[in-house]
């Protein structure tokens, strides 16, 4: 007869929190932070910019002539239009998947502060 294996058991606090529609784990305050893209997030700033270069450049003239050329609502290509104004170390955090659980795609169209100074506040949680 075999002796029985040892049982450990291991306790890992973490929550789920919802996060962009999908759940994610959250660990405590001090754990490893696994940096994790926010595609959608990344996926509207560069529709920004490309909007924002394409308005700049003449190609076209207004918002609504551009916005029916991508076939959506002008009110939302002006909401997304808004994100060309995050502070750039904002944008970085984005782009590099180090932004808080709070900086999400449905918050930031929401709005907020055009002042990169009021933004950081806002966004506390960007490393």
């Amino acid at each position: 007869m075999k002796p029985a294996p040892e049982t450990i058991t291991l306790h890992v606090p973490f929550r789920i929190a919802k996060r962009g529609g999908r759940k994610e784990v959250q660990l405590p305050d001090g754990a490893p932070v696994q940096r994790r893209t926010d595609n959608t997030l990344v996926k509207a700033l560069a529709r920004a910019f490309r909007w924002k270069r394409l308005l700049e450049s003449g190609e076209f003239n207004t918002i609504n002539e551009l916005a029916e050329r991508e076939g959506i609502a002008p009110s939302y290509m002006t909401r997304v239009l808004r994100l060309t104004l995050l502070a750039p170390v904002i944008v970085e955090a984005i782009l590099d998947g180090r932004q808080g659980p709070e900086v999400t795609l449905g918050r930031l169209l929401k709005g907020f502060p055009v002042e990169w100074e009021a933004q950081q506040p806002s966004f506390h949680k960007v490393e």
